[in-house]
């Protein structure tokens, strides 16, 4: 199995939509209730559909891998994005920095290189 997308509940699809397409990703699949987007790179979608109101603090986070993550970090906040977390060295070696969705959902750009599916505490098969 592959994961193919995740759906995120969003209660305002244009806002929404303007905020992920500021953010570099390309919408693909657009209506009034729901809107789909490819990441820059790779395979992986996700979506936004309409709803009435979202659930504070799911704890749920969408990690977007990116080589050049610090850069896209400065990009965006040149651009007047708001992040939560500036970029740090994580002790799970990943470098990360975070932000927010209009809904609330947390993003979190990340860089992990060789640790993001080989950490030195990686179970051995």
């Amino acid at each position: 199995m592959n994961l193919n997308q995740v759906t995120l509940p969003a209660t305002d699809i244009e806002r929404s939509v303007a905020f992920y397409r500021r953010m570099g990703f390309k919408q693909i699949v657009g209506s009034p209730d729901y809107a789909r987007f490819e990441c820059p790179a790779g395979e992986s979608t996700f979506s936004l559909h309409r709803v009435a109101g979202t659930v504070p603090d799911t704890q749920v986070v969408l990690y977007f891998e990116t080589p050049t993550m610090d850069a896209d970090v400065q990009r965006l906040l040149a651009a007047g994005f708001e992040f939560t977390q500036l970029p740090r060295d994580e002790r799970w070696l990943w470098r990360e920095a975070r932000l927010n969705d209009p809904d609330g959902h947390v993003l979190c750009l990340f860089w992990a290189g060789e640790a993001r599916k080989n950490p030195p505490w990686k179970l051995k098969d």
